[in-house]
């Protein structure tokens, strides 16, 4: 109703300023979370009869190279959400992660997940691509793990010997570090090679302290094969779920 009013009016500079305030938002994650989070809180207080903020934390997001190595950790990672929660032992079971959905059939998540491969260097029917993939999450790097009650399994791991290797300040393999929880995915800023970290500080320079040279921290307890963020975390970086 003000826009429109200002254009009855002939006020095309504040008109314009006007839709400003609220087209900027189109392209902002941050800000369509935010006012996602404002309503959704304000709807289920309304329902439940209750008062205060309703998420634990606020919205985080992380600026993630387009690499293959950074883009298929990071699928990964998400994809394992819900077995770090201990929600389903197996993420295809899980229908609201993208692997769970492409098992299924959706085909935005076949092509999410088909994209990922891509950049893995993988092509080709979706049994091979699917089969690839899984073994990415489970298998790649990592030794057989044990249950607790001694059978061995060819996709878990022993959370004995990752919280014995996590004690000793020692590095956790991919397959099994990704499977505890990790700070740099959600406080790391930025994450990628040391090359895309630094491109980023540089052009964000007035953004950081005087004292600071380079922008790429490299990532600790665990083997990233080259992978580095922007913020040097130090308490409970790597912890198990």
């Amino acid at each position: 109703m003000r826009l429109k009013a200002y254009r009855e009016e002939g006020e095309d500079r504040w008109a314009e300023e006007l839709k400003a305030k609220y087209t900027y938002r189109i392209f902002d994650l941050s800000e369509f979370m935010k006012t996602f989070k404002q309503r959704y809180t304000q709807w289920y207080n309304r329902g439940k009869r209750r008062r205060g903020t309703l998420w634990e934390q606020r919205f985080k997001s992380v600026m993630i190279e387009g690499s293959q190595h950074a883009l298929s950790t990071m699928a990964a990672y998400i994809d394992l959400n819900a077995v770090r929660a201990g929600i389903v032992k197996d993420p295809k079971d899980y229908r609201y992660c993208g692997y769970g959905e492409a098992v299924a059939g959706l085909k935005e998540a076949l092509e999410g997940l088909r994209s990922v491969m891509v950049g893995l260097g993988q092509s080709g029917e979706w049994s091979r691509i699917s089969s690839i993939y899984r073994k990415h999450l489970y298998v790649s790097g990592e030794a057989k793990g044990i249950c607790e009650d001694g059978r061995p399994t060819k996709a878990g791991f022993s959370r004995k010997r990752v919280a014995k290797v996590l004690a000793e300040g020692g590095r956790l393999r991919p397959a099994e570090v990704l499977r505890c929880r990790v700070r740099y995915f959600s406080d790391g800023v930025v994450l990628g090679s040391r090359e895309f970290v630094n491109e980023v500080f540089e052009k964000h320079r007035e953004e950081f302290g005087v004292k600071r040279r380079t922008g790429a921290r490299e990532m600790k307890k665990g083997e990233w094969s080259g992978l580095c963020a922007m913020r040097d975390l130090r308490l409970e970086v790597v912890s198990l779920s």
